[in-house]
């Protein structure tokens, strides 16, 4: 099993920036991919940004320029900087990593962002 704990989730104004961080502990090895997944009030949740274990990354258009995906494979954390937010952005953010030779698939438990003046 692999579990996988978010924090740096908070109210910030628009234009302002936040740093989540997902630290993944537990049979760590084989991911191949980390990322981020948001899902707002009555929609579906929906990719942010990923990365894999070779630094390839992966954005949402609604997030390109503004977020940036980096990765320390040495501590299995994965952080998103999220920059220039709008009320948009506004959702639960969830860390995923992915065992791809294996078919898994891991959940964070969630850390709320709201954009809000």
């Amino acid at each position: 099993q692999v579990q996988l704990v978010e924090s740096g989730g908070g109210l910030v104004q628009p234009g302002g920036s936040l740093r989540l961080s997902c630290a993944a502990s537990g049979r760590t090895f084989g991911i191949s991919a980390m990322g981020w997944y948001r899902q707002a009030p009555g929609k579906q949740r929906t990719l942010v940004a990923s990365i894999t274990s070779t630094g390839s990354t992966n954005f949402a258009e609604s997030v390109k320029g503004r977020f940036t995906i980096s990765r320390d494979n040495a501590k299995n954390t994965v952080y998103l900087q999220m920059n220039s937010l709008e009320p948009e952005d506004t959702a639960v953010y969830y860390c995923n990593a992915q065992k791809w030779r294996l078919g898994y698939e891991y959940w964070g438990q969630g850390t709320q962002v709201t954009v809000s003046s």
